[in-house]
């Protein structure tokens, strides 16, 4: 039995409260700190969200073994990790560039990882080309990674990864290199191949499609701290930094509630169709929001501002436009009423919304 062979058995022998991952994730480089608690059960897709620069490749690269933790713990399935070293733990790596040797065959990257862990040259190729087969990609076993779409690619990189068959999957990006159109096609592939899995998968990505197709679980982190967890629903539904709230289309505000009345700390109300005492959050989404040139006297709408209009941009078949005054937000219309509107930026307009078009939730 190799190295690698005994380090996996020793991790596998975990059962019960002890198996999956249960990490807290502490780096500290230069004038950032990375303090992120993770855990995750066998057959979970974990996916952590957050901007750039917000620590989550530090936090892959911290499960890897490739950064140090300076404190925290690092468990799978019961065994400590943090002094493993990366090529003697049970984890597979899926990474943004795919990085496949360029001098192999697709068959030859697939069998790299078992015949790492000691399975003869035959046994290693006979696992690659099952991967190969499971990804589709029969066909393209003797191609050299420069004559395999970015798809294809990609399909390879994660066979590589699973070959070694992992108690922890981790992919950085993995999309990000492809074309909308094609990303679209291996997304849908890769949430098979992710629902097959028995392992723990944790997923960094900025993109929220990507996190909400591909995981069961968001964490999402922002200044190297997690600011909210849930499910995608949970996350859309209820988002808490104005990161989220953007990421998921919606306007968010803070506040202190008193019954239906939520107050912002300019001094600005929101009516909401909840009941509240004390801190809340006021959420709802820009095509709640009705405009006027005018001040409306027959709107039934409880909410009314007055604003300027900051900025005009297309967003999908749609005109989106950003508002400043009274409350700052975000406004969706299409191209014939913005043109009827006469908006352009300077011009002032009155927003509307329903109280029955938000949601309050406490903060």
């Amino acid at each position: 039995m190799t190295d690698i062979d005994e380090t996996a058995h020793r991790v596998r022998a975990g059962d019960g409260p002890d198996t999956g991952l249960d990490a807290h994730l502490v780096v500290d480089r230069g004038g950032f700190r990375l303090d992120v608690p993770l855990t995750a059960a066998p057959g979970e897709v974990v996916a952590l969200l957050g901007p750039n620069g917000a620590g989550k490749t530090t936090a892959l690269r911290a499960l890897a073994g490739l950064v140090p933790l300076t404190g925290g713990r690092l468990r799978l399935d019961g065994a400590e990790l943090e002094r493993t070293p990366p090529e003697k733990r049970p984890v597979g790596v899926v990474f943004q560039d795919y990085l496949l040797f360029p001098h192999l065959s697709a068959l030859d990257n697939v069998a790299f990882g078992p015949r790492c862990q000691g399975a003869t040259r035959a046994e290693a190729r006979a696992q690659a080309a099952e991967w190969l087969a499971r990804m589709g990609l029969a066909d393209h076993a003797g191609a050299k990674p420069r004559r395999l779409s970015g798809g294809q690619a990609q399909r390879v990189a994660v066979a590589r990864a699973l070959a070694t068959r992992p108690r922890l999957l981790l992919l950085d990006e993995p999309l990000a290199a492809l074309d909308a159109r094609t990303r679209l096609e291996v997304r849908a592939q890769l949430r098979r191949h992710l629902a097959e899995f028995e392992a723990v998968a944790v997923l960094v990505t900025h993109d929220p499609l990507d996190a909400m197709v591909l995981a069961d679980r968001l964490v999402v982190v922002e200044h190297g701290r997690v600011v909210q967890e849930g499910t995608p629903p949970e996350i859309a539904r209820r988002p808490r930094t104005d990161y989220i709230a953007q990421l998921v289309g919606l306007n968010l505000y803070r506040g202190r509630a008193g019954g239906h009345l939520v107050r912002l700390e300019s001094g600005t109300a929101l009516t909401t169709t909840e009941k509240l005492t004390g801190p809340a959050f006021v959420a709802f989404p820009p095509g709640a929001v009705t405009l006027h040139r005018e001040r409306p006297a027959d709107t039934s709408a409880r909410n009314l501002w007055r604003c300027e209009v900051a900025g005009l941009e297309t967003h999908g078949d749609r005109i989106r436009a950003d508002l400043t005054g009274e409350l700052a937000l975000a406004a969706d219309l299409t191209t014939v009423a913005a043109a009827e509107l006469g908006l352009e930026p300077g011009a002032g307009v009155w927003a509307a919304v329903k109280a029955a078009q938000t949601h309050a939730y406490p903060a």
